[in-house]
């Protein structure tokens, strides 16, 4: 027995002196980190153009805030009838231009297939004053850069797509009173550490091409670069996909995108104001007294604030609508 306990002492000697020797077990290497999200991978929205920073503004920002006459006081019942009324009377429809992605304004609810939103109960409303019938309307998707186009052409009756009045589009279009007033903001998300203009140097800003934004983002954002896309919902899902860092646009759109998002949130101060009207084709004056008969009822009645209630209640703070804005008309 003590000849065995020798024998193994031995060996379990010899076999710590052995290990002793060997080398020490490398360290296990450290799992990679996440990499850094960048703009590279996904391809951009279909359609999107990319300004690299330093591309001087063609113009000043197109504001609300010009020498504007105002629109067409609406006519008794009576005298309401004209070539474009009858035109659509004629027809038993309204064709109206509108969004179908701009969320609590005008979408398509995927659930139950339909458009809703703020401009979608408008134009019913219009329907119904015009045609008794708020659901007489047809509508028709209509991309930011060809609203003043599609109305030039006759495609639509009127566009109601978050269509600012503006001196150049007064030009080319008429527009009803305006039904919504809504500020120029910016809108993040909460990880890219933008809380104001100071902070876009080095970032990424989406717009909408085809709105009066481009030269504010030019001008606002020097240090930027500018990516424009077709819609809306395509510059929220660039920030969702780190192809943006922030959208510049009126607070009522981006209030749509912060529902939908919870990750991003609305900054900065109001950068400047913007006026929604109804676009109508110019020539089209009884359809323009038409529309701003609807937009007074509403306003008087209280179906505005309802609209805006349901819509915009939770998100932006304006409890009353934009004033009459009506030109001086000689008397007939």
């Amino acid at each position: 027995m003590n000849t065995s306990r020798r024998v193994t002492a031995a060996a379990t000697a010899a076999a710590l002196a052995l290990s002793a020797c060997a080398p020490a077990p490398k360290p296990s290497p450290t799992p990679p980190s996440d990499p850094e999200p960048t703009y590279e991978g996904l391809p951009l929205p279909p359609g999107a153009i990319l300004d690299p920073p330093g591309i001087a503004p063609e113009g000043e920002f197109a504001t609300a805030d010009f020498d504007w006459p105002g629109s067409l006081r609406p006519h008794d019942e009576e005298d309401g009838i004209g070539g474009s009324l009858e035109q659509i009377r004629n027809r038993d429809r309204l064709i109206v231009g509108i969004d179908q992605s701009q969320y609590l304004l005008s979408y398509r609810d995927t659930s139950a297939g339909d458009l809703r939103g703020f401009e979608v109960d408008l134009a019913r409303e219009i329907a119904a004053d015009i045609l008794g019938d708020p659901e007489k309307v047809d509508f028709r998707f209509v991309e930011s850069a060809s609203r003043s186009e599609m109305l030039q052409s006759g495609a639509v009756d009127v566009v109601i797509r978050t269509m600012s009045v503006t001196k150049e589009r007064t030009q080319k279009v008429s527009f009803s009173t305006p039904y919504m007033i809504s500020y120029v903001r910016l809108l993040a998300p909460r990880d890219r550490g933008i809380e104001s203009l100071d902070d876009l140097a080095g970032m990424r800003v989406c717009i909408v091409d085809g709105t009066n934004l481009l030269n504010l983002a030019r001008t606002v954002a020097p240090e930027s670069e500018v990516l424009r896309t077709r819609s809306w919902s395509d510059c929220l899902m660039a920030t969702q996909q780190f192809q943006a860092d922030a959208v510049l646009a009126d607070d009522a759109i981006l209030a749509g995108m912060a529902a939908q998002d919870p990750h991003a949130e609305i900054v900065s101060e109001s950068l400047a104001r913007q006026l929604y009207a109804v676009g109508v084709q110019k020539g089209h004056d009884d359809l323009v007294r038409a529309v701003n008969h609807t937009i007074e009822r509403i306003r008087a009645n209280g179906t505005w604030s309802t609209m805006h209630r349901t819509w915009l209640g939770r998100s932006l703070a304006e409890p009353t609508p934009p004033p009459l804005m009506y030109r001086e008309e000689e008397e007939q």
